[in-house]
């Protein structure tokens, strides 16, 4: 497993019995996770002093119970980099804390490039992997579906000083805006792509990942560039392996472009637990 322990300003703290006690900067939360299916004793003390708690409703969705000072947006660090963070429905904060080592990987191969690379960032969220490809000093489009987590992304780009960086930001369907881009004749070095288990497009399609990410990546490797460096998918979806991923990329881009092909979970340390907790997996061709 990749573990992403070069954080200062996010600890996971604990998980038990099906959830999650991280600090965020001096922000504590407690947040439901699926994967802690173990019940160990909680005995940080924290468990019992969080900031806030999100609590699942048995007809979906759920809360935030807030038990005092709780600001409404703060900032965290990784590095150079900066985010805002609040707290939003269905659990999430804005930023997924494990990505931090597929940050650390793109941003080394960007540097070692040694000419100008250009990044397609494709369901870009709030921007983490964004910043790091901006920082390490390539060029990169980021593209989501959602209007309101591009705006979220070039907030973070602003406070990380990273505003006057050459990107595009882009809100559109990745299909169809991956598709536009094999037209137009644009290549790009580097492709990251982090698609949801589950969504619907602008006009009620709807995608499953299981179904849509063979033919997504054979779509992208229609933009590649001639000498491309990387191609990076992330998945949080239970059942879709790394391995699978893996055989994806080395089905669809390795066979006409040669290099290695590898995969693996990515996770989080527990600082109090000292276990390491599963968070996703991310399969990546580069080309060495």
């Amino acid at each position: 497993m990749r573990i992403a322990n070069g954080w200062k300003d996010y600890e996971l703290i604990d998980c038990s019995s099906g959830e999650r006690l991280e600090r965020w900067g001096k922000v504590t939360l407690i947040r439901p996770d699926p994967q802690v299916i173990w019940r160990t004793p909680r005995v940080h003390p924290l468990w019992k002093q969080a900031n806030a708690r999100y609590l699942r409703s048995s007809t979906g969705g759920g809360r935030w119970e807030v038990y005092g000072g709780l600001p409404d947006v703060w900032q965290i660090g990784y590095d150079t980099l900066r985010f805002n963070i609040k707290t939003m429905g269905f659990k999430h904060t804005g930023l997924f804390p494990e990505q931090a080592v597929n940050w650390d990987l793109v941003r080394s191969v960007i540097r070692s490039a040694g000419r100008p690379v250009r990044v397609l960032n494709l369901f870009a969220y709030t921007g983490g992997a964004t910043l790091a490809c901006l920082e390490a000093g390539a060029q990169v489009v980021h593209v989501d579906a959602s209007k309101g987590m591009v705006a979220w992304a070039k907030e973070n780009a602003a406070v990380s000083g990273l505003a006057g960086r050459p990107v595009r930001w882009i809100v559109d369907d990745c299909i169809k805006f991956v598709e536009r881009e094999i037209r137009r004749g644009h290549r790009y070095d580097i492709i990251i792509m982090d698609p949801p288990s589950y969504g619907r497009g602008p006009s009620g399609e709807v995608w499953k990942l299981e179904d849509k990410i063979y033919s997504f990546v054979e779509l992208c490797a229609g933009v590649l560039s001639d000498d491309p460096l990387m191609v990076l998918v992330n998945s949080y979806t239970t059942g879709l392996s790394p391995a699978v991923m893996e055989y994806i990329l080395g089905t669809v881009v390795q066979p006409r472009l040669g290099g290695l092909v590898s995969s693996d979970e990515i996770g989080l340390p527990a600082s109090a637990s000292h276990m390491v907790l599963p968070c996703g997996a991310t399969a990546i061709w580069e080309n060495r």
